[in-house]
């Protein structure tokens, strides 16, 4: 893991103030970087001001039509084809519908990642065809587009900020707020942040059934409940037809794989793009929303594969800052910015790693593992004694 948030070429003001106004600015690790730099501390204080960012973004928040189009039709066709080979791969044996389940599984997570942009308002120029094609990839991806959009749209709001933690986060503690909780709540979240249960059990809970019936959510955001509502008819739906062509049983023996398979994905790769060991957390009057995007989120180097089917989410930290930046314009704003290379580039091996890390520690300044701060209390209470 390789810290790269380092100086950068502006002679602008560096002090950057939090507040609700940014949200206006928002909208194997075996490849080697095409930009190699020299290793250099995070330092938050060389993130250009807030007009600057603006300038530099918005030349790449134009979506095009064709792009757009032509990246909706290579994943939903593909995926169509290879769902169709899972199903007739059955009467081989269910070891061949499972293989051609992670490919399909790819093909999912990448119209997600279409659905994605669609809540922000990147995909399509008009917000109407955004949220028409978010909303029936929803079905299929079984996230209600709505809800999330409004919930995604918390999180890059207060990603990073100690004092909101609320929607759309992987939950995280800090070290003071563990020891506090009496001990069947320390189980408790440790189980949480079990590998185990953030990336098998955690999936299954999220995707098939709290997004069927989000109790969190505030009976106050109709707009929100409908989309569930919707969204649960339209798997229905979907689900009596396939059952009426191919068999309840057939259906569920190739879908079920799938969508397991790509919540897992997507779940890992959200949690690699915050929780890494020099990521950012502050109390809310230290807290800046710019800093949260650049040194919050990592750029997750991948193969060129991986990369197309992940749809460039792993430049996260460009994402973070102006989320209006179609996926697909992305790796053009690294390529062309100097100050987005200077992040916390990390591996998918780096990110296994950071499975083990659960804890803020507030005083280090960076997440460490439940062992650490065990460590690092006994070492408290020596030096006390």
């Amino acid at each position: 893991m390789r810290n790269r948030l380092g100086p950068v070429t502006y002679s602008v003001d560096l002090r950057v103030r939090s507040g609700p106004a940014f949200v206006t600015f928002q909208g194997c690790g075996f490849t080697s970087d095409p930009y190699p730099l020299p290793e250099v501390p995070v330092d938050t204080s060389s993130i250009p001001d807030a007009r600057t960012l603006a300038a530099i973004l918005s030349q790449y928040r134009t979506p095009s039509f064709g792009r757009s189009l032509t990246q909706l039709l290579t994943s939903a066709i593909p995926f169509a084809l290879v769902w169709i080979a899972a199903l007739l791969a059955l009467r081989v044996g269910f070891w061949l519908t499972l293989l051609l389940a992670v490919l399909a599984a790819g093909f999912m997570l990448r119209l997600f990642m279409i659905q994605h942009d669609c809540g922000h308002g990147a995909f399509f120029r008009s917000q109407r065809l955004n949220d028409l094609v978010g909303g029936v990839l929803g079905v299929l991806t079984l996230v209600p587009y709505r809800y999330w959009r409004k919930t995604h749209a918390i999180h890059h709001k207060t990603s990073g900020d100690l004092d909101y933690r609320t929607f759309g986060d992987i939950s995280t503690l800090t070290v003071a707020e563990y020891r506090a909780l009496p001990p069947l709540k320390r189980i408790g979240y440790r189980l949480y942040r079990h590998p185990f249960v953030l990336l098998v059990i955690g999936p299954i809970w999220q995707f098939m059934l709290k997004h069927r019936l989000p109790l969190d959510l505030p009976w106050s955001w109709k707009r929100e409940w409908t989309s569930v509502l919707l969204t649960n008819l339209g798997i229905l739906a979907l689900v009596v037809v396939a059952w009426q062509a191919v068999g309840l049983t057939n259906f569920l023996l190739v879908q079920l794989p799938i969508s397991l398979i790509a919540g897992s994905m997507g779940v890992f790769l959200f949690y690699v793009q915050h929780q890494f060991e020099d990521t950012y957390w502050r109390e809310h009057p230290e807290w800046d929303f710019h800093a949260a995007g650049l040194a919050g989120s990592s750029y997750l180097v991948l193969p060129k594969v991986l990369q197309w089917f992940t749809a460039n989410i792993g430049l996260h930290h460009i994402h973070h800052v102006n989320s209006r930046i179609p996926n697909y314009r992305l790796p053009e704003c690294y390529a062309e910015q100097p100050v987005f290379r200077h992040v916390t580039r990390i591996t998918l091996w780096d990110g296994i790693k950071t499975l083990r890390l659960g804890l803020w520690d507030q005083e280090a300044g960076k997440l460490v593992s439940f062992r650490e701060a065990r460590a690092r209390r006994g070492l408290d209470e020596r030096v006390r004694a």
